[in-house]
C-alpha cells in the first residue's frame, strides 16, 4: 500500500515527501503527484514514484491511487475553486478503494470566522459524508507567509498592517509537513482532528523585532486602521478584492483567530515548533 502525496510540486507537499524519506519510509512506497510530472524529476531519481494528478481531472486521481493506498490531500491554492475541486478528489479516491484521506485543513474551519474557513468546512464537511477513514490537519499560518516582509522592512524600516494589537501562532512550513508525515505513517490517527499551531504567539511588535534580526536595521510596526489599510493597497494597484480579503485576514488576526497554541503540532511531532526568527531567517 502507498502514500499518495498531492501537489508535492508545491512546498508543502514537498516537504512531506522529504519528511517520509527522513522517517525511513521506502521512496516506492511514495507516490509523489502533481499537475506537472516534470517538477518531480529530482523525485524520481531518489526512486520515489511520480504521478499527475489534477485536482479538477478525476481520471487523474484515478489512475494514481490504488486499493488501500493512503491519500494526503493538500489543500488547493485556487480559492473560490477549492470546495468542487476537493470534493472532485474526494469522489475518485473513494471510488478508488483508499483507505484514508488526511486532510490539509484550517484553523477551527467548522466553526472559525476565519476569511478562509468556509472551502475549508465545506471539503470537511464533503470528506466526513464520504464514509472513507480520514485524518483533519487543521495548519494554522506558516511563519514563511511573512517572509516578503523582510525585504521590504529592509528598505522601509517599517512592516505595516491593521492587525491591532492581534497575535498568531505561527510555524513553519516544515513542522507542518512533519506532523503529515506522522501521521500518514501512524495507524493510530483515523477519525482525528487536530488544531495544528505554533508553541507561540506572537504579536507584530514581535515580527518587527524578528525581521530587525535578520536585515541588521530597527524595524518598526506601523499600526493602521482597517481603512487606511485599504486605501494603501488600492494605493499600490491592487484590485478591491484583494484588497478586501487582505484586510479581511488582518481583521481576523486582530479578532484572535490565529492566536490559539493548542499544542497539538508539537505533540505531533515529538519537538518543540521552530521560533519565529529561526522560521524567518530560513524563509
Amino acid at each position: 500500500m502507498s502514500l499518495v502525496i498531492t501537489a508535492a510540486t508545491g512546498q508543502l507537499g514537498r516537504l512531506v515527501v522529504d519528511s517520509l524519506l527522513a522517517r525511513g519510509t521506502a521512496p516506492s512506497d511514495i507516490v509523489a503527484t502533481g499537475r506537472s510530472v516534470d517538477k518531480l524529476a529530482s523525485l524520481d531519481v531518489l526512486g520515489v514514484r511520480t504521478a499527475v494528478l489534477d485536482y479538477s481531472k478525476p481520471e487523474t486521481v484515478a489512475a494514481a491511487v490504488a486499493p488501500g493506498d493512503t491519500l494526503l490531500l493538500v489543500s488547493g491554492s485556487e480559492v473560490g475553486q477549492r470546495a468542487a475541486q476537493h470534493a472532485t478528489v474526494i469522489a475518485a479516491a473513494k471510488d478508488a478503494g483508499v483507505a484514508r484521506i488526511v486532510y490539509t485543513s484550517a484553523p477551527k474551519a467548522t466553526t472559525s470566522a476565519l476569511v478562509l474557513a468556509p472551502e475549508h468546512k465545506a471539503t470537511e464537511e464533503t470528506l466526513v459524508a464520504s464514509g472513507v477513514p480520514f485524518t483533519i490537519l487543521r495548519n494554522g499560518w506558516y511563519t514563511e507567509n511573512y517572509a516578503g516582509e523582510i525585504e521590504k522592512a529592509r528598505e522601509s524600516g517599517s512592516i505595516v498592517a491593521s492587525v491591532g494589537e492581534g497575535r498568531v501562532a505561527s510555524a513553519s512550513r516544515k513542522d507542518y509537513a512533519d506532523a503529515a508525515a506522522v501521521v500518514l505513517v501512524g495507524d493510530d490517527h483515523d477519525g482525528q482532528v487536530y488544531e495544528l499551531s505554533g508553541d507561540v504567539a506572537w504579536n507584530f511588535d514581535e515580527l518587527a523585532a524578528a525581521i530587525a534580526g535578520i536585515v541588521g536595521r530597527d524595524v518598526e510596526y506601523s499600526r493602521l486602521t482597517p481603512e487606511e489599510h485599504a486605501a494603501l493597497l488600492a494605493s499600490f494597484g491592487l484590485d478591491e478584492g484583494t484588497v478586501g480579503f487582505v484586510v479581511a485576514l488582518d481583521g481576523n488576526i486582530r479578532d484572535g483567530l490565529l492566536a490559539e497554541t493548542s499544542g497539538d503540532l508539537a505533540r505531533l511531532i515529538g519537538r518543540p515548533t521552530t521560533p519565529l526568527a529561526e522560521g524567518l531567517a530560513a524563509a
